[in-house]
């Protein structure tokens, strides 16, 4: 059972802190409360490492990179992509194979066929920021965006997996991303592929089998030479779990999915209360 963040059991101060973007580190204007970009600064003067883990593609990161001083090394698309900010440099991606994605896609039909089916998308690793940003994102005819994003192509369903991908795409606008998961979860093998989802909206992720934020922020931590007793995490979403749980200290956010309150050590402000600096601050 997760703390109030009102105890002061936070332990010693972190060589890593490591922070969800949204509904974590970006408030609802999508903006980084001033409080928490003074408390990432300071943390980093003070020789501790940062860096963002999300289910965005590196490219989506340049919004949040913007408000900060800092470029750190990311872990990016739920752990798949590691990504170093300051050289516009993919350090390793964890790829999905055709044939699983295809596999997938027809076990999810078979589920959701009463709800309407699903439609998909495949996000694929990149190498920079610069790249055509339509070369990264391929999208079925029928699938229904849950963003605002004219960046990508669209092509018949059966194209979609023609390559290995970071990222497979389940939509349904029908159905809440938890209904779904509820329903699939338990036909696709974790030793075949990670499925999480990271928003409300009716949309599941699909990872090769091991790939999660927690495995990305370990291969972070190794190439920072952080211990992971040494590491402070913050989340809010189911995506989030897996990295909570691996990291010294967990930390949910107050608005957080109650799977990931449940899962972490901690439960600090909200998100449009910086909680994250409520917490980093005892370390200031």
């Amino acid at each position: 059972m997760s703390q109030p963040c009102g105890t002061d059991a936070v332990g010693p101060a972190p060589r890593l802190i490591v922070s969800d973007i949204d509904g974590t580190f970006l408030n609802s204007a999508d903006r980084v409360p001033q409080r928490v970009r003074d408390a990432v600064h300071q943390a980093t003067a003070q020789g501790m490492h940062f860096a963002l883990a999300t289910g965005r593609p590196f490219r989506w990161l340049q919004p949040v990179l913007e408000q900060l001083a800092v470029r750190p090394v990311c872990v990016t698309s739920n752990g798949a992509v590691i990504y170093d900010c300051a050289a516009d440099e993919v350090l390793t991606a964890a790829e999905i194979s055709p044939e699983l994605m295809e596999e997938v896609y027809y076990t999810a039909q078979d589920i959701f066929a009463p709800y309407g089916g699903v439609s998909i998308a495949a996000e694929y690793a990149g190498y920079s920021v610069r790249q055509d940003p339509t070369e990264l994102f391929v999208a079925a005819e029928n699938y229904a965006h849950t963003w605002a994003d004219s960046q990508f192509i669209t092509a018949p369903t059966e194209q979609v997996w023609h390559k290995p991908a970071v990222k497979f795409l389940l939509r349904n606008p029908a159905m809440t991303a938890n209904e779904m998961y509820a329903l699939l979860a338990e036909h696709v093998d974790s030793r075949r592929a990670h499925l999480t989802y990271s928003i409300d909206a009716g949309l599941l992720e699909v990872a090769a089998p091991g790939v999660n934020k927690a495995a990305g922020l370990e291969y972070l931590a190794k190439h920072l030479g952080v211990a992971a007793q040494e590491v402070v995490a913050f989340g809010d979403m189911p995506n989030d779990i897996e990295m909570l749980q691996w990291a010294g200290l967990g930390v949910a956010v107050e608005n957080a999915h109650p799977r990931v309150r449940q899962a972490a050590d901690m439960v600090t402000g909200s998100n449009d209360d910086a909680g994250i600096a409520e917490i980093i601050e005892r370390w200031l």
